[in-house]
């Protein structure tokens, strides 16, 4: 992780522009590195820390996979897609997250995500496949139910220790908060989420292996028609495994290649990490000029009058 190094280039802008002129401007850190930790690309400093919210979720469902619960109550990957999802909360994403359930014997009234706003059930929250996955591990495991959401519960200790190995870093050392959901998340520095993404496409883990081939094979369920994660899977056709969390932060990896990249919005705009992300990628040469024209047409520009765009480059270290 190089710990002890301090490392910094220039960040990365993504400019708002009204016909023309600078309206807004959003500072963006970058971080390109490997399944060994090491940091190959930076825009701003590898060690900025954040935390990194949903794009956890694919870790989280190491759980899942890692511990026979998908075989022992007939899962799918439709329904590990929706463990890592942060969904739209439509009928067909809330049912594959009661399906994880039912098929678990668990009842919906054990989900403590929040119902949304104007929302009938907690199955229509965009963390509910998430929450069903850490049921379903409970129930196999015979974890208690009620209390599956705090930090020093079972499945939560088996989620950290699936990061914590990846990481090569003492559990101990890992700062959690609680998401808006309700489930731990981590406070991390950019360079860990890119190694976190790295070892998810590098293929070296069938139980990470499963994991993308559910979300790259399913993208709509991951968030939904239209969302950044579900077009950037569909459009690249299984090449790209993406991931965002909330407060500007997106992680990529490069599936087969083992390489991962993590980005955070200093101000935790939306609209700016989907900006970066496409510039990024397609200086990397892991996205084709069509899809990055694709994707430039859908999240770049912002109507008739508006659109982004995006300043500076990775230094390689």
């Amino acid at each position: 992780m190089n710990r002890g190094k301090r490392t910094q280039s220039a960040e990365l802008e993504v400019r708002l522009l009204r016909e023309g002129i600078v309206e807004s401007v959003h500072h963006v850190q970058a971080v390109v590195a490997d399944q060994r930790g090491r940091t190959l690309y930076i825009a701003g400093s590898p060690e900025t820390g954040a935390f990194i919210r949903s794009a956890l979720k694919p870790f989280q469902a190491l759980a899942v996979t890692s511990t026979g619960t998908l075989d022992r109550y007939g899962l799918n990957d439709r329904d590990l897609a929706i463990m890592c999802a942060s969904h739209q909360g439509t009928t067909v994403q809330a049912r594959q997250a009661f399906n994880i359930l039912w098929r678990s014997d668990i009842e919906p009234s054990a989900l403590q995500c929040p119902t949304p706003p104007g929302k009938r059930s907690p199955l229509e929250h965009n963390c509910s496949g998430k929450h069903a996955g850490m049921l379903a591990v409970c129930r196999q495991r015979n974890f208690p139910l009620t209390t599956y959401l705090q930090h020093n519960h079972p499945v939560q200790s088996l989620i950290l220790s699936k990061v914590s190995e990846l990481l090569r870093m003492p559990s101990a050392e890992f700062i959690n908060a609680h998401d808006d959901c309700g489930a731990p998340t981590y406070f991390m520095q950019l360079a860990q989420m890119a190694t976190l993404y790295a070892h998810l496409a590098s293929g070296n883990s069938l139980d990470l292996e499963r994991i993308v081939r559910a979300m790259t094979h399913h993208p709509n369920l991951v968030s939904g028609e239209g969302g950044f994660d579900s077009e950037l899977m569909r459009l690249s056709e299984g090449e790209i495994v993406s991931k965002s969390g909330a407060e500007g932060i997106q992680c990529v990896g490069r599936v087969g290649e083992g390489l991962g990249l993590a980005i955070k919005v200093l101000d935790g705009a939306k609209r700016a990490k989907h900006a970066a992300a496409i510039y990024l990628l397609k200086q990397m040469g892991w996205i084709t000029p069509t899809l990055e024209e694709q994707l430039t047409e859908t999240f770049m520009a912002l109507g008739q009058y508006k659109r982004l765009e995006v300043i500076g480059e990775l230094s390689m270290l």
